[in-house]
């Protein structure tokens, strides 16, 4: 029997290999069968020898397999697999069509920001010029607003739970007493607030007595004893035009931050704690407020100058500048964006005071050189 019988259909008179005679049960010969068996059976694929074990191992199963030269298949010859449905080939990459750099955006609603911030300047303009005890209610209830927004997310992000009522009580005393008595009123109300928070947050558990106690101290001194430098100002004969002075440098001083950082920003000021800033926009910053600063010492402040001014806008400039990066890095710390959502466009109370609040000392103090504290 030659190689090329396996896996052919059984013909008439076919011999099996081991006995030498016609295997029982065979079909009858004829050709009428022939061609029925050849319609329902294939050729049977040529498989190669494999080794069990592969590799050149000997062991006992492989000395037991059968060898020799009758039991080997012939080399299976490689044909070409010609598929049935040939995939279409790709069309040629078309060159990708040039797209318009996408449209620069502001990040915030600006049209509920300017009316918000126009509200807001008309109530604080109309307090300031009508009746001055007015004004310093209206900064009392920012910076009870402001201590709340902070507190509250200090809890719920960190879970430090400073003492609001004594510093409610105590900012808003802060703020009338540096009106009305000065700074030695400011410093004098600042101490009796600090007390009143160690006191009254031995009332609960002593677990995490530190942190609260620190936090309501640090609460303290950040909101309403900066604040308190406001309601300072306010005690000169010009007061108005003091504090409103030190308003318009803060607000243009943001103002050509935002406008010449969003048209022309492209190196990062501070980009591990705000990465909008740029130093293109901290330019833009001092330019305007030195240019403001000359304006309104001539013109509004008595006995002023205008090269006073000038460096006035870059103090200004400067810390409003820091202001807003220190709460730039609570906010980054504490995992938010805004410290609230009472003001559309603008976040909460503390995200407008964060460049106010470090200003007010510096703006209090450069006037008290330029130009005296009556």
């Amino acid at each position: 029997m030659n190689d090329s019988s396996w896996g052919a259909p059984p013909q008439a008179g076919y011999w099996g290999p081991s006995d030498g005679g016609p295997v029982q049960g065979a079909a009858p010969a004829g050709s009428a069968y022939d061609a029925q068996y050849a319609q329902q059976t294939r050729p049977m694929p040529i498989v190669p020898d494999v080794p069990e074990h592969g590799g050149d191992q000997d062991d006992d199963r492989g000395a037991a397999r059968a060898s020799g030269p009758l039991f080997q298949n012939p080399p299976v010859q490689p044909y070409a697999a010609v598929p049935q449905n040939p995939e279409p080939m790709p069309d040629a990459p078309q060159p990708a069509q040039s797209q318009p750099p996408p449209k620069k955006t502001a990040g915030r609603d600006l049209g509920a920001a300017i009316g918000v911030g126009v509200g807001l300047g008309a109530v604080i303009v109309a307090s300031l010029f009508v009746v001055k005890a007015v004004f310093v209610g209206v900064v009392a209830v920012a910076v009870v607003v402001g201590l709340w927004e902070l507190t509250k997310r200090l809890e719920e992000r960190k879970g430090i739970r400073a003492p609001l009522v004594p510093l409610a009580i105590g900012g808003a005393a802060m703020v009338v007493a540096g009106y009305a008595r000065g700074a030695e009123g400011a410093w004098v109300a600042m101490a009796l607030t600090a007390l009143a928070v160690l006191v009254w947050r031995m009332t609960e558990p002593p677990e995490g007595y530190l942190k609260d106690v620190t936090a309501g101290l640090f609460a303290a001194f950040y909101v309403p004893f900066l604040a308190t430098f406001v309601t300072m100002m306010l005690m000169a004969d010009d007061g108005a035009q003091r504090v409103l002075t030190f308003l318009l440098l803060t607000v243009v001083s943001d103002t050509g931050a935002y406008a010449v950082g969003w048209r022309f920003g492209r190196t990062k000021l501070a980009p591990r704690i705000s990465p909008g800033k740029t130093r293109e926009g901290l330019l833009g910053a001092v330019a305007f407020a030195m240019a403001a600063g000359a304006v309104c010492m001539q013109f509004m402040i008595e006995d002023g100058v205008w090269w006073q001014g000038l460096l006035l806008g870059l103090a200004v400039a400067v810390s409003a500048t820091l202001g807003d990066l220190g709460e730039s890095m609570i906010k980054r710390d504490l995992g938010i964006k805004d410290m609230g959502t009472l003001l559309p466009g603008h976040g909460g109370i503390m995200d407008r005071l964060d460049s106010l609040l470090p200003t007010a000392p510096v703006v209090w103090l450069l006037l008290v050189i330029f130009v005296g504290s009556g």
